[in-house]
């Protein structure tokens, strides 16, 4: 056994008696060379061993923690959820009803929003978002909003711009359209690339909201296959466009950076064989990257958009989910695909609100949007670990949970005898609410899945929550025995 394997070895040790739990801090890799006489590149290698085993994960600038573990069965490894098993062929869509009384029954403010899509306002720099909103006002040029018809504001999309080329992906700020939300962009780019009837590939489970676009454009779902962990089976997708070459997919809309509601991280080298892929078939990428700021990794990843030569690839974002919730600012740098967007753009809500833009556009001018982003960072990392904390303690045996590289959702595979609308609907009525697996998937399977929104860490009650969805969950298993 070499020197890293018996240093893991003898802190797996520890970890697997109890003696260091949950959330506890390991030494640092200055302090551990030092009091165990190891070299430094030694502590590394025994951690990164022991991350690949799950028992330990790092925290940017903060050091590495011992991983929650999650109960387990007989002849079962713990670990992640198991990778999905879709229909072979598309289908149409129609989850809206279901959608709509999932999220018609969890607005009250009294719920603890495990089943809520958005972090916590408390994440947020609001007061001086104001401040900037206020200033915008009152210096508001009436000329500006017509020049800002229907790209957007060009200051905020010369920053746009600026940062797609800090991340390293080259951009031009005349592809760039300003939006309502990336939901408009997401929508408009769908739009500009289909018809009622075409195939649109999606992740198996998927984002709600992209089933609902389907929906309204009445087109057809094709649900290929994603892991947990990295997302898109590139195999199963490769099959997938060869076996519909007669009737031709003509877009995918996939989330590759911390997938809603996976949180898989899609590796750079599979985002570029992702884009060859679909070039290869000239089939548009539309790629939902709301949540790429909220990496837990001390470097944002590439998206997709990185390794687009041809244009095919639609990049939509947002302000939303990561610095001004409310504010209803989201983009797509549209690539071949701009004129198209903007025209659909000018054609439905013509513009999006000058004031939010010319808010935003001030906040980033004056700095400090970076230091934000780490702040909100750090908070999500150790919110995820009290969230796996919890699950591991009061879940049924036979849970299975991944861990996301960022976010603030963690998708839950319950025992198969958990029927997760049911929960839902239990869980509400003890005032908390859930996103039940049925919403992600056009036809409604992964019943015994929930997605757990763990990004409120203002909000009291989030373990005494998950305490009560545990047992909750444990109390359907029983009955079904």
């Amino acid at each position: 056994m070499k020197r890293y394997e018996r240093h893991a070895d003898s802190i797996a040790q520890l970890i697997h008696s109890g003696t260091l739990r949950p959330g506890e801090r390991l030494p640092s890799v200055r302090e551990a060379s030092r009091t165990r006489g190891i070299s430094p590149s030694t502590v590394f290698e025994a951690y990164y061993l022991l991350e690949a085993q799950g028992l330990i994960h790092s925290r940017p600038r903060s050091g590495y923690y011992v991983s929650a573990r999650l109960p387990q069965v007989a002849g079962q490894r713990q670990g992640e959820p198991l990778p999905s098993q879709p229909r072979s062929d598309s289908t149409g869509v129609a989850v809206s009803d279901l959608v709509f009384e999932v999220l018609g029954s969890a607005r009250e403010r009294s719920l603890v929003p495990l089943g809520s899509a958005f972090p916590g306002l408390e994440l947020f720099p609001l007061d001086r978002l104001a401040r900037c909103l206020s200033s915008g006002m009152r210096r508001l040029d009436p000329w500006s909003i017509v020049q800002s018809l229907s790209l957007g504001d060009e200051r905020l999309r010369q920053q746009i711009a600026l940062r797609y080329g800090l991340h390293g992906v080259p951009a031009n700020a005349q592809e760039i359209i300003v939006t309502n939300g990336a939901m408009e962009a997401l929508n408009l780019c769908l739009e500009a690339v289909t018809q009622p009837g075409d195939i649109v590939v999606v992740e198996s489970p998927t984002f709600y909201a992209a089933l609902q676009a389907l929906e309204r454009l009445k087109l057809q779902a094709l649900e290929i296959a994603t892991h947990p962990r990295d997302g898109i089976d590139l195999a199963a997708l490769a099959e997938a466009l060869a076996r519909h070459s007669q009737q031709r997919v003509k877009a995918c809309w996939l989330m590759p950076s911390f997938q809603n509601p996976l949180g898989s991280l899609m590796p750079e080298d599979k985002k570029r064989k992702l884009v060859a892929l679909l070039a290869q078939y000239q089939v548009p990428l539309i790629e939902d990257d709301v949540y790429g700021e909220l990496h837990f990794a001390p470097r944002r990843q590439l998206p997709a958009k990185a390794f687009d030569t041809e244009g095919l690839v639609m990049h939509c974002s947002s302000f939303t989910k990561c610095l001004a919730p409310g504010y209803r600012v989201g983009w797509v740098s549209a690539g071949r695909f701009a004129t198209a967007v903007e025209r659909l753009k000018l054609m439905t809500t013509l513009a999006t609100a000058t004031p939010s833009q010319q808010a935003l556009s001030e906040y980033l001018a004056q700095g400090g949007y970076d230091r934000h982003l780490r702040q909100l960072r750090r908070s999500l990392a150790r919110q995820q670990d009290r969230a796996l904390a919890a699950i591991a303690q009061y879940f049924p045996a036979g849970t299975r949970v991944a861990r996301p590289e960022g976010g603030y959702f963690l998708w839950v595979e319950l025992p198969a005898g958990v029927n997760a609308l049911v929960l839902h609907r239990q869980a509400l009525e003890r005032g908390i609410s859930l996103a039940p697996g049925q919403i992600f998937s056009a036809d409604q399977r992964f019943a015994n899945c929930v997605r757990i929104n763990y990004g409120h860490p203002a909000r009291a009650g989030l373990e005494d929550a998950l305490r009560v969805v545990g047992e909750l969950a444990r109390g359907l298993e029983q009955a079904r025995k």
